[in-house]
C-alpha cells in the first residue's frame, strides 16, 4: 500500500538533507499532510529488508513496523519528512501526519524524529540550526520530559502508550 500525500504537498530537493516534503499551498493547523503506507511486518521480517528500505519505516508496536517490502517500493512509501528540532508536523494516531500549526506555502514539512522513533540503536547528528537543537538525535529522545511536554498530542500512539507504561 502506497503512502498518501495531501495535494498541497510535493517532494523535492531539501536544503536539510536529500529530499523533503514541501507545502505547495498553505496548510492549516491540524490538516493531514500525509498518511504512511507500506506492509506491516514483524521485527524478523523487517530485519531482512532493513538495509534496502530504511529509512522508509515506522515502528507501530514493540515487534511491528510499517515499511516498504522492497527497494522498489521505497519511493511510493517514504514520507520524506526530514528531522528538525523545531518541527511543523506531528503524528495523529499511528500513521497520520498533521500540521502542528499553520504552515505557509513553500515551507519544508519537518518532524522531530522523537515523535516516531523509539529504537534505542538509532543515532544521528543534527544541524537543523533551531535554538533548541539537540545536536545528537537518538531513539531515546522521546523519553525527554521537555519533548514530552513540547510535543504533547503529537507523538505516535505507539510511543504515547510507552509513556503510560513508563508511569505504571
Amino acid at each position: 500500500m502506497n503512502s498518501w500525500f495531501s495535494p498541497k504537498t510535493e517532494k523535492r530537493t531539501s536544503p536539510i538533507e536529500g529530499r523533503g516534503l514541501f507545502a505547495r499551498q498553505a496548510i492549516s493547523a491540524g490538516e493531514v499532510v500525509a498518511v504512511k503506507g507500506g506492509a506491516i511486518m514483524d521485527s524478523a521480517a523487517f530485519a531482512l529488508v532493513r538495509n534496502q528500505v530504511s529509512p522508509g519505516e515506522i515502528q507501530i508496536e514493540d515487534d511491528l513496523y510499517i515499511a516498504p517490502r522492497t527497494a522498489a517500493e521505497v519511493e511510493t512509501n517514504i514520507l520524506c519528512l526530514n528531522h528538525s528540532c523545531r518541527p511543523n508536523v506531528g503524528v495523529r494516531g499511528q500513521i497520520s501526519f498533521v500540521a502542528m500549526h499553520d504552515i505557509p506555502a513553500g515551507s519544508e514539512l519537518t518532524i522531530d524524529y522523537a515523535m516516531i522513533d523509539g529504537d534505542p540503536a538509532e543515532r544521528m547528528e543534527c544541524s537543523c540550526g533551531a535554538p533548541e537543537c539537540r545536536k545528537v538525535i537518538t531513539g531515546g529522545d522521546w523519553q525527554l520530559p521537555e519533548l514530552r511536554r513540547r510535543y504533547a498530542g503529537y507523538f505516535s500512539r505507539y510511543l504515547q502508550e510507552r509513556f503510560v507504561a513508563d508511569r505504571a
